[in-house]
């Protein structure tokens, strides 16, 4: 009876382990889609704001007190939290299935969360920057730079899901080629957007004769 009890007990605990990880799992998750949600957005608000301090006044002083404050709501009541979240609850995640530490993908993951969180901090920068009415990005710039994010979130996505390393190589070379694709688009979107200026600027001012 004893031995039958014992076994009960064993396959409740590891039940309740099991349950307590995918809670855990649940609000990482959660944090990271936040966390994702936010570095997109603040990036955009970035060239926002960039392109408004290239206005005239009065729209110019009105823009920026704007997008500023939004860019801090943003950043400091979702993004940092999230960002925040998103380790505290990954690290609790490594620390209940730390077997997944002998994992080669996983090390890898690590890897671009780690560049994720520089990531974050590079926008922190700008946050800083802009706050205090600093400028040095160019709006093209800052367009490439919120791409980062999407190869980031690709490559993690993949990693987590596949959990291989024998297609690593493959995915890495897959990952690169659609870095140059949202590269090229990027820039793609820039050319159209500079001949659409030019023929608004010429309805405005059309050539006298």
């Amino acid at each position: 009876m004893r031995f039958n009890y014992d076994c009960k007990n064993t396959t409740f605990v590891s039940n309740k382990n099991n349950m307590d990880y995918y809670y855990i799992k649940a609000l990482h998750i959660i944090f990271i889609v936040c966390w994702f949600a936010g570095l997109f957005y603040i990036v955009r608000l970035f060239i926002y704001t960039k392109e408004a301090n290239e206005k005239e006044e009065p729209a110019k002083s009105i823009l920026y007190a704007q997008l500023i404050l939004m860019q801090k709501k943003l950043w400091y009541i979702i993004t940092w939290p999230a960002g925040i979240g998103t380790f505290i609850f990954g690290g609790w995640m490594l620390v209940m299935r730390s077997e997944l530490l002998f994992q080669p993908w996983m090390w890898l993951k690590l890897i671009f969360v780690g560049l994720l969180g520089l990531y974050h901090l590079q926008c922190h920068a700008y946050f800083k920057q802009q706050k205090a009415g600093i400028f040095k990005p160019s709006s093209f710039k800052l367009r490439l730079f919120n791409e980062l994010a999407t190869i980031f979130l690709v490559a993690i996505v993949f990693l987590v899901v596949v959990k291989r390393t024998t297609g690593l190589v493959w995915g890495m070379i897959g990952l690169f080629i659609f870095a140059a694709l949202l590269m090229g688009g990027v820039y793609i979107y820039k050319r159209q957007r500079k001949v659409m200026e030019e023929k608004d600027k010429n309805k405005l001012n059309p050539p006298t004769v």
